[in-house]
């Protein structure tokens, strides 16, 4: 675990969220600190998108949610994209939008009404896409792109903010498997460098456990079932009762490794010997 800065980036108390009458979270309450990356996790349904989505203010929740201990309701848009960046699992991306200008779109927030992205917007942008192995597409429509760049085009436009908190939901989860790297690792860089705060949710539970500082297990009920290091959320039991998979849980060079148990059939050769000739 590494040292953080213990001042509070975003808390939750009692956080709930009720859709058409399906009560999707339930009384959710945690803290995340400067310098630090919580990795909410848990089975599909359980509520982590929501979760991402209440904390960026986009879905209407009950209970209280602080940034940077003001609450949520009383920042403004403006001053909300100076704080949070977020990375939703199915961002909306405007028709025949090229790399570069949409990855531009992350300056927003730091522009008067009609004024252009500076010299300096530009360059930051350029560097991000660079670190994200993009400039070969930076002239490219957005919606030309596979699925795996267009996730990186996105989180650029999120790095492109610049904010001190960074809300990413399944951010690797089209990536093979070394962008998935590259971009976990420039995560982590952004935490180590920059003291960026970053909260995540993630299915692949062993990069979870590595990159994250802390973990958050939500059960399907909505609510919180385990929280804190990796080595006690992720445990054969917890794993067992709230995803109804049968793992096996090792250590390895300080990682919690999160692998399934597959069964072993015996298949037996039922096809006729062939006749010699």
């Amino acid at each position: 675990m590494r040292d953080v800065d213990r001042v509070s980036a975003v808390s939750a108390e009692d956080v709930s969220v009720e859709i058409k009458g399906t009560r999707l979270l339930d009384s959710v309450s945690f803290e995340v600190y400067d310098g630090e990356w919580l990795s909410i996790i848990g089975p599909n349904g359980a509520g982590k998108s929501t979760l991402l989505r209440a904390l960026a203010g986009a879905a209407k929740s009950v209970g209280s949610i602080e940034i940077a201990g003001t609450p949520l309701g009383e920042l403004d848009l403006r001053e909300r994209a100076k704080l949070i960046a977020w990375v939703p699992q199915t961002p909306i991306i405007p028709d025949g939008m090229i790399v570069t200008d949409y990855v531009l779109l992350g300056r927003t927030p730091y522009l008067n009404a009609l004024q252009s992205p500076s010299d300096a917007d530009v360059e930051v942008a350029n560097e991000t896409l660079a670190e994200l192995d993009l400039m070969g597409f930076a002239g490219r429509k957005v919606e030309t792109l596979s699925g795996g760049e267009r996730q990186r085009v996105v989180i650029a436009r999120s790095l492109v903010q610049d904010t001190p908190i960074i809300l990413l939901d399944e951010p690797t989860s089209a990536l093979d498997l070394g962008h998935q790297q590259d971009v976990l690792e420039l995560l982590d860089q952004l935490i180590a460098e920059k003291g960026r705060t970053i909260i995540s949710t993630m299915h692949d539970l062993t990069l979870a456990g590595h990159f994250a500082d802390r973990l958050l297990l939500l059960g399907n009920d909505g609510r919180v079932a385990a929280h804190g290091l990796a080595p006690d959320v992720l445990t054969e039991k917890n794993i067992s009762e709230h995803y109804n998979a049968e793992v096996t849980v090792t250590t390895e060079d300080g990682t919690v490794v999160v692998a399934p148990k597959i069964a072993k059939q015996n298949k037996s050769n039922t096809s006729k010997p062939r006749e010699n000739q």
